[in-house]
């Protein structure tokens, strides 16, 4: 069914979307004040604003705000945008409205060299598991490619065979490794779950420039995005590479969710539903469904991290568990009320 928006004139459908975005991007600025002022100890929004304005530099709130609150929003902004454009690319480029990252084999192959580095190398900290993380879901997202290729030619229907297959295979290779380490999986359960917590700056400094790698690979994809979305043979009359369109959208969604799954472990539904709230609000320009999902994404797990510090406060239930008490009605609600066109 299509949108008022996707109904109306173009220069009206132009400014409605361009006044969706200031909007949205309040309403994430509202979102990081939140939190960064809600947690076990609470601290009023004026006084975050002059930490943040260094009008009060120093004291118990300053340490607090930029030794853990600051990170952990940083954090959620990076993985929120890197899932909800990875959502969107998947479901694009598969042309399946029930695509996520984890399509890819991108979480398990992350959760593999986790339990990998954790188990044979006895690495036990964030900063020292990010990488074995993000290059676990680099080198199955580059398998999962391979095997989807037909000689020169990649599917989408092999590619996703070819995940589910990939995904079995090392999902069983983890669940070996844990049931022979008890060690390990005390370990690895703590990133298996999904926070934004216990993230320090350095932590945001290594994985934001592989976010913004990726985001600038879609900006260049968003265009030929909409003419893949016509069929191959018409985007390929239109002057398309189709070939290299593909190549580009597993390196981008390789990218981002490598750096989302590495810093903040897997994390569901962000990627699978976003994208469906984005076209349900803007129609199937992808140029503007990628927008939107970079802004809605953020927007909605640190809203999701905010209430799991709210309902048990002192305790913090994991943004990872909010998100798919949340995720699954939210899905389901979409799909009855038939929001799940194509991309």
């Amino acid at each position: 069914m299509s949108t008022g928006l996707a109904q109306a004139p173009a220069g009206g459908r132009f400014a409605a979307r361009s006044a969706g975005v200031l909007v949205a991007l309040g309403a994430l600025a509202v979102v990081c004040l939140l939190s960064i002022a809600v947690g076990s100890r609470p601290i009023p929004v004026g006084t975050v604003w002059e930490v943040l304005t260094g009008v009060l530099p120093t004291g118990d709130e300053a340490v607090i705000v930029w030794d853990r609150r600051v990170p952990r929003t940083l954090v959620g902004l990076l993985a929120g945008a890197a899932l909800g454009v990875a959502g969107t690319l998947m479901q694009a480029l598969t042309r399946n409205p029930l695509a996520d990252p984890a399509l890819l084999g991108v979480d398990i192959g992350a959760s593999t060299a986790v339990v990998a580095a954790i188990s044979l190398f006895g690495v036990v900290t964030v900063q020292g598991y990010i990488w074995f993380a993000f290059a676990g879901a680099a080198a199955a997202s580059v398998l999962v490619y391979l095997l989807g290729a037909t000689g020169r030619m990649v599917t989408p229907e092999r590619m996703v065979l070819a995940g589910a297959a990939i995904s079995a295979a090392l999902g069983a290779v983890v669940g070996a490794v844990l049931l022979l380490d008890p060690a390990a999986f005390q370990q690895f359960r703590f990133w298996q779950i999904g926070s934004l917590d216990g993230r320090g700056l350095d932590v945001v400094l290594v994985v934001a420039p592989f976010v913004a790698t990726g985001l600038a690979v879609v900006a260049v994809l968003a265009g030929p995005l909409n003419s893949l979305a016509l069929g191959e043979d018409v985007a390929r009359a239109l002057g398309v590479r189709v070939g290299q369109v593909r190549l580009g959208c597993v390196l981008a969604i390789t990218l981002l969710c490598g750096a989302s799954v590495a810093v903040a472990g897997p994390i569901a539904f962000i990627g699978l539903t976003v994208p469906h709230i984005a076209r349900a609000v803007v129609g199937r320009d992808q140029r503007w469904v990628l927008l939107y999902s970079a802004l809605l994404a953020p927007i909605l797990l640190l809203s999701a991290d905010v209430l799991g510090r709210l309902v048990m406060s002192p305790r913090e239930i994991e943004v990872g568990i909010v998100t798919a008490i949340l995720g699954a009605p939210v899905f389901i609600a979409l799909c009855r009320r038939r929001k799940l066109g194509g991309s």
